[in-house]
């Protein structure tokens, strides 16, 4: 089977095969260009994989992309969420208020949501200034990355958990747990057709965004949590996987192990750039020495910020698997390599 890959600027809603659509919402300003959202046939109204970002173009890209494969957003029985990122949960919302559907989602992720929902006014600034500071940024980029972000999506009515089948009426749709990208990360497996809907767990060409937010925290390893997932999916078999980015692809459990070698290849390289310096480094001036696709002067200040989340979940599992060590009793906090 081959990849079912089409040039952005063909990118409409298609027959995906087995009462399955997929229909591109685009992305503003975002070089990923669109998020896939996935339709799935039922007898009592179809089931939407992921909504897309909640943007005028968007919602309309959206609702005449589901009237092109005759549907109608207003008999959509439910929205499931991959994940709370805005590129996927931002319409459901939307959704649930056109049609009275329900929202479903990890709870770990509608946890975040709470979390998030809990920050008013300035509240959420200062949150992640302080964040950035901790992690060795300067005032300038402090001031840059902290600028404004997405609002947190819709507070989701039904929670999944590992293992649970989705309310799809006619079909078996099962929620897997796949931790990492965010702690409630969920892949969704079409059992009736030994499909896989991977959201940004495993994508066909790019790696996933694993990081740390705050960047400091030791209560968790998102990496290693990634990677525990990946040998999980691994573990379904070659099966088809339907992404929220870029195209349908074949042998999910081939792609998953090219993103942990990826990975581990990194963590290589992180060690070694350690062994290198002669005093403990923050966490930003990690971010920087580090091998990007683009030079760390060329990352505009949101990229800056979202690579000091990946060295930060880099440096956590080095640091777990006693490679690395943090530096107590500083701030910013360090990290050296462990002697």
């Amino acid at each position: 089977m081959k990849s079912r890959r089409r040039p952005y600027s063909e990118q409409r809603p298609f027959d995906t095969g087995g009462g399955v659509w997929s229909v591109p919402v685009p992305i503003p300003g975002n070089p990923l260009g669109y998020t896939l959202v996935y339709a799935i046939e039922s007898p009592a109204g179809p089931v939407l994989v992921d909504a897309g970002w909640n943007a005028p173009e968007a919602w309309l890209a959206l609702r005449d992309g589901l009237g092109a494969v005759g549907m109608d957003v207003r008999d959509v029985r439910g929205v499931v969420v991959t994940h709370f990122h805005p590129d996927h949960a931002g319409l459901a919302g939307q959704v649930r208020e056109e049609s009275g559907a329900w929202i479903a989602m990890h709870e770990a992720d509608a946890a975040l949501i709470g979390f998030m929902r809990q920050f008013k006014g300035d509240a959420q600034r200062d949150f992640q200034a302080d964040m950035l500071r901790r992690a060795g940024a300067g005032a300038v980029e402090v001031e840059e990355v902290g600028g404004n972000r997405p609002q947190p999506p819709a507070v989701p009515d039904r929670v999944l958990t590992d293992g649970d089948l989705v309310d799809l009426p006619g079909r078996r749709l099962r929620t897997i747990w796949t931790p990492g990208h965010t702690p409630g990360h969920i892949c969704l497996h079409l059992e009736d057709a030994d499909r896989i809907f991977t959201g940004d767990h495993v994508l066909p060409a790019i790696t996933p965004h694993i990081g740390i937010y705050p960047y400091d925290r030791a209560d968790v390893d998102p990496l290693s949590d990634f990677l525990e997932s990946l040998e999980k999916v691994k573990g379904m078999g070659q099966l088809e996987a339907l992404p929220a980015h870029e195209w349908i692809f074949p042998d999910t459990a081939a792609r998953a192990t090219e993103i942990r070698l990826h990975h581990e290849e990194k963590l290589r390289r992180l060690a070694a750039l350690l062994a290198e310096e002669k005093e403990p480094l923050t966490i930003w001036e990690i971010a920087g020495r580090m091998t990007w696709n683009r030079p760390w002067e060329d990352f505009p200040a949101v990229l800056r910020g979202m690579a000091a989340g990946e060295a930060a979940a880099h440096l956590r599992t080095l640091e777990v698997r006693g490679i690395v060590r943090r530096v107590t009793g500083v701030d910013p906090v360090r990290f050296a390599l462990h002697s």
